[in-house]
């Protein structure tokens, strides 16, 4: 079943409750026995309920417990929740997003964020479902979020690389299975390409393997894989609407910018340091956590064909990867205690950015203040390293 057709299940089976209550049910002009079909749909609303109280974001959840998980969202805030399908993996399984926003007739600015396009950084798709519940609640209090959400919607995808996850998923020996989970060129008994190598922005030239083994395979050619076509369509075909796009990953407490080829250069490198800057700060605030930010080359390694340069190339301004925590004492197997600071500290990173994206947009007055700041501080030779 989709998660569309959950999400309709749930909407009727709330519609009829209601309705049953209302002693709107009748058969030839009697009553059915309403008071057994609420008892019923009693069972059943107590049973979501549970399901909803259930779903702690504070741990690790596999794909479908994140898929319920979606339909139940979109089901509890259907004015501004919609959930879009927009591709299919390798294995044929959908992968959908949560569409957030008001709904003003109008063409609207937009957010990307994807996690999970790893398989084994389990840390990305918990801070997504976090995320979620931090703007809607959000909106229902915070003006400044009202405000975001009539001028924009936010696009999600809690985990793009779903096959590559769920075999993560296996047992303790697929736990660190990074790729996705198509076949290997002919000869070659390996499985998977890294989609974060397999966009087309100077696909195939550093930081990638030609090997299919390899851990940073870039397939076969650019957007040879299914779920990469799927992003380059959809955002591209709406490229002009996005003001940013952020892919969410781990570890290393990094927040990278265009490029990752040391050859290239983002033309807007100095406002992208220093809204990088502001958000580091902001994640600093939250428990102390330094973030380093950079280019991919600066500060971490050369690398080529990832999602992030892609969007840049499109055009779409502020373009971020943030690398989650920790520094490497426990790597990709970040303990669960450890996924609510993590997530209250990135959501302060990413909503600085998104918040500056915004401001720039519809209130250029306070963003373009806040830029000449921070690139005020660059040219005094104030960088990630001596803020830290």
């Amino acid at each position: 079943m989709s998660l569309i057709k959950a999400c309709n299940i749930l909407k009727l089976l709330s519609a009829a409750k209601s309705d049953a209550k209302q002693g709107l049910y009748s058969n030839k002009g009697k009553m059915l026995t309403v008071l057994s079909f609420v008892a019923l749909l009693s069972v059943v609303g107590a049973a979501t309920t549970v399901e909803r109280a259930a779903h702690d974001y504070f741990r690790y959840h596999p794909m479908p417990e994140i898929s319920k998980w979606m339909a139940q969202i979109a089901n509890d805030y259907p004015e501004i929740v919609t959930i879009m399908e927009y591709g299919q993996t390798y294995e044929k399984r959908t992968i959908s997003l949560l569409k957030i926003g008001v709904d003003t007739g109008e063409k609207k600015k937009a957010i990307w964020m994807d996690c999970g396009i790893h398989a084994r950084e389990w840390i990305a798709p918990a801070f997504c479902q976090y995320f979620v519940k931090q703007i809607l609640d959000a909106s229902k209090k915070d003006p400044k979020m009202e405000e975001m959400m009539k001028n924009m919607d936010f696009y999600v995808t809690p985990v793009l690389n779903m096959d590559g996850y769920i075999h993560s998923w296996v047992n303790e020996s697929t736990r660190l299975w990074r790729k996705n989970r198509s076949p290997g060129p002919d000869g070659c008994g390996c499985y998977g390409t890294d989609l974060n190598r397999n966009f087309d922005a100077n696909w195939g030239t550093v930081g990638v393997s030609k090997n299919c083994c390899n851990q940073t395979y870039c397939g076969s050619q650019a957007l040879s894989e299914p779920e990469a076509q799927a992003v380059t369509y959809f955002v591209g075909t709406r490229k002009e609407d996005f003001l940013c796009f952020l892919t969410i990953h781990s570890y290393g407490q990094l927040l990278l910018l265009p490029y990752g080829h040391p050859n290239f250069t983002a033309p807007n490198y100095n406002e992208l340091m220093a809204v990088g800057l502001a958000a580091a700060d902001a994640i600093r605030k939250v428990h102390g956590m330094n973030y380093k930010v950079g280019t991919s080359p600066d500060i971490l390694y050369a690398n080529s064909g990832s999602s992030r340069d892609w969007a840049r190339l499109q055009g779409i301004p502020y373009a971020f990867t943030f690398e989650l925590r920790d520094n490497g004492t426990y790597g990709f197997k970040l303990p669960q205690d450890q996924i609510k600071p993590t997530c209250e500290e990135a959501y302060e990173g990413a909503l600085h950015i998104i918040t500056y994206a915004h401001d720039k947009t519809f209130n250029s007055a306070v963003a373009t203040a806040a830029a000449t700041l921070w690139a005020l501080l660059l040219a005094a030779g104030v960088t990630s390293t001596n803020l830290m």
